[in-house]
């Protein structure tokens, strides 16, 4: 099964509620990513096609990726940690044992949420500081703060995703660095 059959037929580990709510970002996330990426090159193609067919590029096609970039960027931001792709310096973690490893991981994830719910309070300030100022895309005439909304919204669902890891690894055996991706490295050798 392949990583994009498995993120259509997602379904959290999760108990109850926090299950269900797991489920319905990812799938949320998912919807966001696609969308975003085929109107950026739909986008960007349309703007190909009419530079050489018409001699002018479209007078919106940039701002209009400028708006898809922030949104793939922010949406992006929960799929990572949902599959647990960020960025690890792990020397120390992987020194430890399992039980080790898993409270340390429970503390990275409290204080990544943590962090997280902080800068989606900063973006807000940001936006409304945006908003008090009233500009507006040259091109399309859409209000700037608008494209930033994505921002507090990305924060926010990789908040929840890192608190939902930190859940997981206090209800569970197994060290996990995202609800469902379990620490460990995969053997990429073959045998001959």
């Amino acid at each position: 099964m392949t990583e994009e059959d498995s993120e259509k037929n997602y379904r959290s580990t999760l108990p109850g509620p926090l299950g269900i709510v797991d489920t319905w970002i990812s799938r949320a996330e998912s919807a966001i990513l696609a969308l975003g990426v085929i109107l950026m090159a739909l986008n960007t193609v349309a703007n190909v096609v009419s530079r050489f067919a018409l001699g002018e590029s479209l007078h919106f096609s940039e701002e209009i990726n400028r708006i898809l970039i922030v949104m793939i960027t922010f949406a992006g931001l929960g799929y990572a940690a949902r599959h647990g792709r960020h960025i690890r310096m792990s020397a120390i973690y992987d020194a430890l044992p399992t039980g080790g490893r898993r409270a340390l991981m429970v503390v990275i994830c409290l204080f990544t949420s943590l962090v997280m719910f902080v800068l989606c309070y900063f973006s807000i300030g940001y936006i409304e500081t945006l908003y008090g100022r009233g500009r507006v895309l040259p091109s399309l005439s859409i209000p700037v703060w608008i494209i930033y909304l994505w921002v507090p919204v990305g924060f926010t669902i990789t908040g929840i995703q890192y608190l939902l890891t930190a859940i997981k690894n206090l209800t569970s055996r197994d060290v996990y660095l995202s609800t469902h991706v379990v620490d460990g490295y995969k053997d990429t050798e073959t045998e001959v």
